[in-house]
């Protein structure tokens, strides 16, 4: 066959080493010997050896349901193969997690893990009600992290000078070292997210970086609804 959709620009290459790498701007390979941990319904092709479990129960089901309100269900891949990974055509990343770090992620953006990693709920100071954006979990240990965005990212450095106020439902994620609030403000309510009446913002304090979808569109839950 021939033609640009057989070209080396679309052509998938045998993976090189074991773990996550980018294979487009839109899919993540993972090459699996072992297991890790990816959001069910990602997988969109794979070959060799692998199995696909549901996790339902204990840390799986946990992400399931406190992150944010949506719900994460997860699964896990084992044995020895590699397998693709997307989510709606988004944007995919790579985010290296090494020991001391901790990275809180919204789970509408968590695509996969390595089982390394290990997480803890975390919800925004304040928050008592639910709402997109304000269950979150926090990564830390030794691996990497792939995730989805909608649009390119941002990535806003925070500063004890200069905390920065996003919208919840933008809010991807932050480093360590942020603390977060919520912060309601009448007078902006008319001018945020094309004037829908939103006046509370996620407001991020210290030294860090957080990083935010350039996306006005809600979470597909309150589409539904």
């Amino acid at each position: 066959m021939k033609g640009d959709l057989f070209s080396s620009e679309h052509m998938v290459q045998p993976a090189t080493a074991p773990g996550m790498t980018i294979e487009n701007a839109k899919c993540i390979k993972y090459a699996v010997n072992g297991e890790m941990h990816a959001r069910q319904g990602a997988m969109v092709a794979y070959r060799g050896n692998l199995q696909f479990e549901r996790k339902g129960q204990g840390v799986g089901g946990m992400l399931k349901r406190a992150m944010t309100g949506e719900g994460l269900p997860l699964m896990a891949v084992r044995g020895q193969g590699e397998a693709w990974f997307a989510h709606e055509a988004q944007n995919c990343f790579v985010v290296d997690v090494d020991p001391g770090d901790e990275f809180t992620v919204n789970g509408r953006n968590v695509l996969c893990f390595d089982a390394s990693l290990s997480y803890r709920i975390a919800t925004v100071k304040g928050a008592g009600i639910a709402g997109g954006g304000l269950f979150n979990s926090v990564f830390t240990g030794h691996g990497r992290l792939g995730l989805v965005c909608d649009g390119s990212p941002l990535v806003i450095p925070v500063s004890p000078q200069y905390p920065v106020y996003v919208d919840t439902d933008a809010v991807v994620g932050w480093t360590a070292g942020l603390e977060t609030s919520l912060h309601r403000s009448q007078s902006l309510g008319s001018m945020l997210r094309g004037g829908s009446g939103e006046a509370v913002q996620l407001m991020l304090q210290g030294q860090g970086y957080v990083v935010v979808r350039p996306s006005e569109v809600t979470p597909p839950k309150a589409q539904q609804h």
